[in-house]
């Protein structure tokens, strides 16, 4: 049975023992999967973050890129000392969650009238399924 007490990869207690309730722990509010889509994306400073299409408030961006650094889905790097300015990175286990990020976009594409892949994301997935060495479309 796991351990439900709190370690640095898991801020508070554990509700349950079940695997969907503790993802949706971490990553499961209206905001965080938008921040890890967007680094996912290659955005890495908090300006860029905060300049999102959806319009995350930045004291909620402030506390999601905190707590994904506690969960160890998310590395800060000092870029700048004067002032201090930081970009933010997914860890090697934030980047596992690329591919439920994509199949949540799948699923909103086929059943939320109106989304849309961006086309730099669309190009992404198709070299991505493409393989290496091969090129997409052929």
């Amino acid at each position: 049975m796991p351990d439900t007490t709190s370690t640095p990869h898991t801020p508070t207690a554990l509700r349950s023992t079940c695997p969907v309730a503790g993802t949706l722990d971490l990553i499961g509010d209206k905001w965080t999967l938008l921040v890890v889509r967007d680094l996912l994306r290659g955005r890495r400073r908090y300006g860029d973050l905060a300049a999102s299409a959806e319009r995350i408030p930045t004291n909620i961006l402030a506390d999601r890129l905190r707590r994904l650094e506690q969960a160890g889905l998310v590395e800060r790097r000092l870029y700048s000392e004067r002032p201090p300015r930081y970009e933010y990175r997914l860890t090697a286990t934030g980047k596992e969650l690329a591919p439920a990020v994509r199949m949540l976009a799948e699923w909103g594409l086929r059943h939320v009238p109106g989304t849309r892949v961006p086309d730099d994301v669309a190009a992404a997935w198709s070299a991505a399924d493409a393989g290496p060495g091969q090129t997409a479309g052929r």
